[in-house]
């Protein structure tokens, strides 16, 4: 059952996030804020998509929001506990902020990338998309310039 898989998954990404947010404040307050953001940026697409899965596997809107929220809540304890253990283990930070670098990075372009290689598309829909992706990278790159 999708569910349950969900659910877990869920709980395991938003502790993963967590971490990464943990990670940043630990460099700077300036990168924690924009690390933050972005999480929540992302996060609020995919809760309210998980919110459809279970939904659509028959759980009551009541339960579906409950078992969401359940699962969401593993971000702030994650958070927490990392600081504190980062804190210690700081030789370890660029390496956990340059793999989630990567993982955002990689889970864009892969469901990105397929959609422009359609042979049947306007080159007005690959320009969009092309224009969306180096909005992003700019976007990043000048609150790192900002900020850092």
């Amino acid at each position: 059952a999708p569910g349950p898989i969900i659910l877990i998954g869920d709980s395991f990404h938003n502790l993963i996030d967590g971490i990464i947010i943990a990670s940043s404040f630990l460099i700077n307050f300036a990168m924690g804020i924009a690390v933050s953001l972005s999480v929540i940026a992302h996060e609020v697409p995919q809760e309210v998509g998980d919110f459809g899965i279970l939904l659509d596997q028959n759980y009551s809107k009541k339960k579906a929001l409950f078992y969401n929220t359940l699962s969401g809540s593993s971000t702030i304890p994650a958070a927490i506990v990392s600081y504190f253990i980062l804190d210690i283990t700081k030789a370890a930070i660029p390496y956990i902020l340059a793999f989630s670098a990567a993982s955002f990075i990689y889970i864009a372009l892969s469901d990105l990338y397929p959609e422009l290689q359609h042979r049947n598309i306007e080159l007005k829909h690959t320009l969009r998309q092309f224009l969306l992706m180096m909005a992003g990278i700019g976007t990043m790159i000048l609150v790192f310039q900002v900020h850092i």
